[in-house]
């Protein structure tokens, strides 16, 4: 059976890329969106999709990936998966919807499949957006893909390093909000007498020295995304603030009885273990369910085999600017065998570190070597929190054994505090993190000899 011409038709006209295929995956037409995209010279009617997109001889559930054909034929409805496909300019990330035609039995006839790249996102070393390829990257993108054309509110979850604000950036710049702000709230940062101010604004003489009237970062963030990182640091008596927001979409500025409404999408952000604060009694559970709406977890860099060597010279690139500098497969070995608890945050720190030590154009091993090295405590210290982590002594014998790099951390953050007399600044160069992880490190600890502030 032939497609009807007017469908044909109709399909050339869309700007997106489509394609309309049989039951066997072979491609019956493609529009002239699609043919610049994946045909470049050749032409691509009458092979099968996953050949042209994905250069793959079988199916994509044959290959590892999930097929939105496949899916739909159990499901008899339309479906939507997150691909990484070869185009003609490169690889690019994918969001595939997928709607089967009926036949006049009432069975799929036709599939037409609907092509919108995922510009927030790359499979392959760029200058910006989100980087990797492992499965756990993409298992995190697809969720990314499926939030952020909605209004839902988004919380990401996920150690500290793991790149929650660059998520949150592309939920905002994947979302029809894209052309308006998005405003980053800093909750750990801000003291509970100012966080209403700050957050709502305040009326000209609400307290002492509001000489006049200020709008807060929801008014700025007006029409586009509120993004709160480190909601878990939020006090107590600000949370309620804050679920009166989210369940009305209202607030008053402070010294005002007018009530503003809140145009804004709000995205949040913790390493914290919320469920446990909740059994605690440190966060409220009516709060945490309107900010986990829709859950993302991000991976650690641990668990994301493979995307070392392709986050690595893109972050090089920007730390090293103006400078050209490459790295030698020796380099990108030796990072990639490298344990960091810190996550990409801490690989950026790296990097940063051999690119300073480097006086020509090409890092190697040795660089590498020395940049992890600088970042150590010197020799005979308790622990160092850039080394391969022990197993766990309760591992029973023989069997694979557990490492809880959580604790190993609190661990060598003691270690460090107890025999640190300098500044926190100091302190926070010498263990190759930034000032600010460094903080909100000691902050969960509660430790009480904690370095001094200058």
């Amino acid at each position: 059976m032939k497609p009807l011409p007017e469908l044909t038709a109709f399909l050339e006209g869309l700007p997106e890329p489509h394609i309309l295929f049989d039951a066997r995956y072979r491609i019956l037409a493609a529009n002239a969106a699609y043919r610049r995209t994946y045909g470049g010279q050749r032409d691509v009617v009458g092979r099968t999709c996953h050949e042209v997109s994905h250069n793959f001889s079988v199916p994509c559930d044959q290959a590892g990936e999930s097929c939105p054909l496949a899916q739909s034929l159990v499901s008899g409805q339309r479906e939507r998966v997150l691909h990484l496909h070869h185009t003609t300019q490169g690889e690019e990330y994918v969001n595939i919807e997928l709607s089967p035609l009926p036949g006049p039995d009432g069975e799929p006839a036709f599939f037409v499949e609907k092509m919108e790249p995922l510009r927030v996102a790359q499979g392959q070393p760029a200058a910006q957006g989100l980087i990797g390829r492992s499965d756990a990257f993409q298992r995190m993108l697809g969720l990314v893909a499926r939030a952020a054309p909605s209004r839902a509110t988004v919380l990401l979850l996920g150690e500290s390093g793991t790149g929650k604000e660059l998520v949150a950036r592309a939920l905002h710049e994947a979302s029809p909000r894209a052309g308006k702000p998005l405003v980053a709230v800093d909750c750990s940062s801000l003291p509970e007498t100012l966080f209403e101010s700050e957050l709502f604004g305040h009326e000209r003489g609400a307290f002492t020295g509001a000489n006049a009237a200020k709008g807060g970062l929801v008014e700025a963030a007006s029409g586009g995304t509120l993004f709160l990182d480190e909601v878990g640091d939020i006090p107590l008596p600000m949370q309620v603030k804050l679920l009166r927001l989210l369940e009305t979409g209202t607030y008053r500025r402070v010294g005002s009885t007018e009530l503003r409404h809140a145009d804004i999408r709000v995205v949040s952000a913790t390493h914290r273990d919320l469920d446990q604060m909740v059994a605690d009694g440190r966060f409220r559970e009516d709060l945490f369910y309107r900010l986990s709406i829709f859950p993302i977890r991000l991976p650690s860099l641990r668990d994301r085999a493979g995307d070392v060597a392709l986050l690595a010279p893109s972050l090089l690139e920007r730390v090293a600017a103006p400078r050209r500098l490459h790295l030698s497969a020796s380099a990108l070995k030796r990072l990639d065998a490298q344990v960091f608890p810190g996550n990409v945050r801490e690989l950026r720190n790296l990097l940063e570190r051999a690119a300073l030590l480097c006086d020509g154009d090409l890092i190697e091993a040795d660089h590498v070597q020395q940049a992890i090295d600088t970042g150590r405590r010197p020799a005979g210290a308790p622990l160092q929190l850039n080394q391969p982590p022990a197993a766990n002594p309760s591992s029973s014998a023989g069997a694979e054994p557990v490492l809880d790099f959580r604790a190993l951390e609190r661990t060598a953050l003691r270690a460090a505090l107890s025999a640190h007399t300098g500044s926190r600044a100091e302190l926070a160069t010498k263990m190759g993190i930034s000032e600010r992880s460094l903080y909100r490190k000691i902050k969960a600890l509660d430790f009480p000899g904690k370095p001094s502030e200058t």
